[in-house]
């Protein structure tokens, strides 16, 4: 369930490229993929990472530590759209230069819609298994996740707040950038 060594290569260099010094990161897992952005960041640079686990999350810490990135890392554990709308009411709409999402497939479109004013303009946003090991592409597939999937898709296509692009990168990585 985590995202593949290339994909982690990538958004590291992704997070050098635009100087991003504020990360968000809606599913943490293991933390292989905040490790790999929090590693990239200056020493003042800060990742805002939100999960549901706190056994999952507990794994992470620890490679944070093993990485030396845990100072960069703040950790919100609860439902993901709880803590989005606390820092949307907090007063971190446009504070963050790239955001990651990696959760809940049948909550991408609300995670999108919250991420997108907590970017600043220019910023980036990345979304995880937008190819759904190609079911997105098979009509006969309607399972909750890749119908989610496949409407964010849509959606996004469609979205003249941003530019996207699906990279081929692993499962599906799309790449917007918000206008």
């Amino acid at each position: 369930m985590q995202i593949a060594p290339e994909q982690g290569q990538f958004m590291a260099l992704l997070v050098e490229l635009i100087g991003a010094r504020n990360l968000l990161e809606i599913g943490v897992f293991t933390g292989y993929s905040s490790t790999c952005m929090a590693l990239a960041l200056p020493p003042e640079g800060r990742l805002v990472a939100l999960d549901l686990s706190a056994e999952h999350t507990r794994t992470a810490q620890r490679y944070w530590q093993l990485a030396g990135v845990a100072d960069k890392i703040e950790l919100h554990l609860g439902p993901a759209l709880d803590s989005l709308d606390k820092l949307i009411a907090g007063g971190a709409v446009g504070h963050f230069d790239l955001a990651f999402i990696d959760a809940d497939k049948g909550h991408y479109a609300a995670y999108y819609e919250r991420s997108l004013p907590l970017l600043r303009p220019g910023g980036v946003l990345l979304i995880d298994n937008m190819l759904w090991s190609g079911k997105v592409a098979d009509p006969a597939v309607q399972d909750e996740d890749t119908l989610a999937i496949r409407s964010l898709n849509s959606k996004i296509h469609g979205d003249d707040r941003v530019t996207a692009i699906l990279l081929p990168i692993a499962d599906g990585l799309t790449l917007v950038r918000k206008r």
